[in-house]
């Protein structure tokens, strides 16, 4: 396991490319670490594809952030649509999914105009995603 901070953060276009091309980069980075894929993957792809969908401004790109401390990887997704709060809603699966695969997620304000959704994972043997792992 990692035993200190260690992060990962690029910038990508707001498009379905871009979506695509930022969880395979964070999958790899994830592998590097040695940390779980399955769980994490979703909920990248998820926020991801909600912020091209969702969050998008024609011109301006979203951030991909995971960042790693002992026992938890968090990964943060920021898009331009500060104004475009998501929410759990009978008819989408995602934000459903991440719920059940995250331990925490969230939205905070960024810079403005943006926002940042973020969920946390537990790194730890019986969490909640080495569960998912497991099955």
């Amino acid at each position: 396991m990692i035993p200190q901070l260690v992060d990962f953060h690029v910038q990508l276009s707001a498009t379905p490319r871009g979506a695509r091309l930022g969880r395979m980069l964070a999958i790899e980075q994830l592998r590097a670490w040695g940390l779980p894929l399955d769980a994490p993957g979703q909920i990248i792809a998820e926020l991801s594809t909600n912020a091209i969908t969702h969050g998008r401004v024609p011109g301006r790109d979203f951030k991909l952030a995971l960042t790693v401390t002992p026992g938890t990887l968090l990964i943060e997704v920021t898009d331009t649509r500060g104004d475009r709060i998501p929410e759990i809603r009978d008819t989408g699966r995602g934000l459903v999914l991440v719920e059940a695969l995250a331990e925490r997620w969230g939205v905070r304000e960024g810079p403005a105009p943006s926002k940042v959704v973020w969920a946390e994972l537990s790194l730890a043997a019986g969490s909640r995603s080495a569960a998912i792992r497991r099955a």
